[in-house]
């Protein structure tokens, strides 16, 4: 196919950069979202239909079903959207559009699973799973019609900035500020029902069971260990408290270099675990790498970073921030000792 040079219509918004844009899947509507939190529906002549305040903040992304659903309307096209942005939230609507009612956006409920900034969300083909990815690192799986956070995957140790599921194979992937990109898979069966194995979160690993422990291996690039491990029925607290001998001596992994990568891999799992159980208060996290700060800074735009994310953001990302988009009016980083002092405390409590 040879794609014309001429532009065929063009439409544009009053405020804020477009950051977002998704067709739906009869190609008669295009969705677009705006930095400053704008959802903008258009037909296919780039007429607006309606604008609704959908995100504080910003929008980040969105993405429609491509499978139509029931919503009460007889003779009307209804698909969901799903849009997600800067102020921590998934939201999910309902567009339909017919020759007699005319052009009709629903909001259905809003998601709110994640603690920091929602930067990707993608449905499955038939519409019954959504998946989002958020500056907090992690990716949650949740059930359309439900709302429910099916499952939470914690691997990546940046931004998950990307998610995708392809038509007709359970699969998932995403991608990462931390240079990763993984491909999960569900167990085939339970996908195809619209349904996929209930959550174990990171505080409940030791009551994990021998598929569990596979699926973390697999996740972990270490599939080539599945085998290993379950013929030798290895369970979340057997995967705690295994050592070196343990992997040499009773599950005879020769290779001395997989055998370190493992034990470096349940020493992540296990740090995880007692992040999850200190309850760190959200304050004291980097908006940018989501870890503890030490050395807090605020911002021109009033937000609190550890100064040397924030250094590295101002440098390769155009000085814009990182919470809003909006370009910084000023590069000055100014000491938050208040913050400071808050985190010295808690270090000090928490200390062991």
């Amino acid at each position: 196919m040879v794609l014309s040079r001429n532009w065929h219509k063009s439409g544009s918004v009053k405020d804020g950069s477009l950051v977002a844009c998704a067709f739906s899947p009869v190609g008669n509507i295009f969705v677009t979202g705006s930095s400053c939190g704008d959802l903008t529906v258009w037909d296919n002549n780039m007429r607006c239909l309606y604008n609704e305040k959908a995100h504080d903040l910003g929008v980040t992304s969105c993405d429609f079903s491509s499978q139509p659903v029931t919503d009460g309307e007889q003779g009307s096209d209804c698909f969901r959207l799903a849009s997600c942005g800067q102020d921590n939230q998934v939201k999910l609507w309902v567009l339909s559009f017919n020759s007699i009612t005319g052009f009709e956006m629903k909001f259905k409920c809003t998601l709110c699973g994640h603690s920091a900034p929602v930067l990707s969300c993608a449905f499955s083909f038939d519409g019954r799973i959504l998946v989002s990815g958020s500056v907090d690192k992690s990716v949650l799986i949740y059930e359309t019609n439900t709302g429910n956070i099916l499952h939470v995957l914690s691997q990546h140790t940046r931004y998950v900035t990307t998610c995708a599921l392809p038509p007709n194979l359970p699969l998932l992937a995403t991608g990462s500020m931390d240079k990763t990109v993984n491909i999960w898979q569900f167990d085939h069966s339970t996908y195809f029902k619209g349904h996929i194995l209930e959550s174990r979160s990171q505080s409940h690993i030791e009551d994990w069971s021998e598929d569990e422990v596979s699926a973390w291996l697999s996740a972990e690039g270490l599939t080539d260990l599945v085998n290993i491990f379950k013929v030798n029925n290895i369970d979340g607290k057997e995967l705690l408290s295994l050592t070196k001998e343990n992997l040499a001596n009773d599950l005879n992994i020769e290779s001395l270099g997989l055998r370190s990568k493992v034990l470096r891999k349940i020493e992540e799992l296990k740090i995880r675990l007692e992040s999850a159980s200190l309850s760190i208060p959200d304050e004291f996290l980097c908006p940018i790498t989501r870890e503890l700060m030490r050395d807090p800074v605020i911002a021109s735009d009033g937000y609190s970073y550890e100064r040397t994310a924030i250094e590295n953001w101002i440098s390769t990302k155009k000085r814009s921030s990182p919470m809003t988009n909006l370009p910084l009016q000023s590069l000055v980083l100014t000491p938050n000792r208040t913050l400071k002092m808050a985190l010295d405390r808690w270090f000090e409590t928490h200390k062991k």
